[in-house]
């Protein structure tokens, strides 16, 4: 029986969405992907991207080298979204208050050898990574799954907000790096030990930002533009 109280998360429905937008990705943009060897085949895996656009979800789920189970923000289970996202096994999370239920889904699912995908600064915003939360530090603990960081360029341009969509033909660059693992650590885990991965973490997200902006020679569109909202 899984610790987390929750199992796998479904895949039937990620599968057919990967095989139909994967591609659609490829032929309206000018998709790069660089550093896919460092996503494990199997097992479980935290995925960590920065978050710049609305693009970057659609594109990480669309293309990652494993079927994704993305904590989401629980404003996109709306209307169409709702069913659309719940049936491709996407984990709804509230950002204004420690979701508790969402953390034990994205731990029953790592446990199940599933990969989770999270933006661990929380909001669309630089891209820098100047901050993040300390959600994917306690997955991390929890769970023993390495984390695999992603720099993700182009979903946004200088000066726009955070729902532009890339022009057609425009670039994307998805570039993994090598994963960080930090030792499982069973009940309880204080918050000494919360911090210290979160920082352990952050420090990691941030040395392979600067590794992915000196290999792609590419910068980040920089602050969201003023009265923009940045989630």
């Amino acid at each position: 029986m899984s610790t987390s109280g929750y199992g796998a998360m479904p895949e039937a429905g990620l599968t057919v969405m990967r095989a139909m937008v994967g591609h659609h990705f490829l032929r309206k943009w000018d998709v790069r992907e660089r550093g896919q060897a460092h996503v494990p085949e199997s097992g479980p895996v935290i995925v960590a991207g920065n978050h710049t656009g609305w693009a970057d979800g659609p594109a990480l789920v669309a293309r990652c080298p494993r079927k994704l189970h993305m904590l989401t923000k629980e404003e996109e289970f709306t209307g169409k979204h709702r069913h659309l996202l719940r049936s491709i096994g996407q984990i709804k999370v509230a950002r204004n208050r420690v979701d508790s239920g969402a953390m034990r889904r994205a731990a029953g699912a790592l446990e199940a050898g599933q990969a989770v995908g999270i933006f661990p600064e929380g909001i669309r915003g630089d891209g820098e990574f100047h901050q993040i939360k300390s959600g994917i530090a306690w997955l991390a603990l929890v769970s023993g799954a390495p984390i695999v960081p992603l720099v993700i360029f182009g979903t946004r341009e200088r000066g726009h907000g955070p729902s532009y969509r890339p022009a057609e033909g425009a670039r994307i660059d998805l570039v993994y790096g090598k994963p960080l693992v930090i030792d499982r650590q069973p009940w309880p885990r204080d918050r000494l030990a919360i911090d210290q991965a979160t920082e352990q973490i952050h420090s990691h997200l941030r040395d392979h930002l600067a590794w992915a902006k000196s290999a792609t020679r590419r910068d980040l569109p920089g602050p969201m533009p003023a009265g923009a909202r940045n989630d």
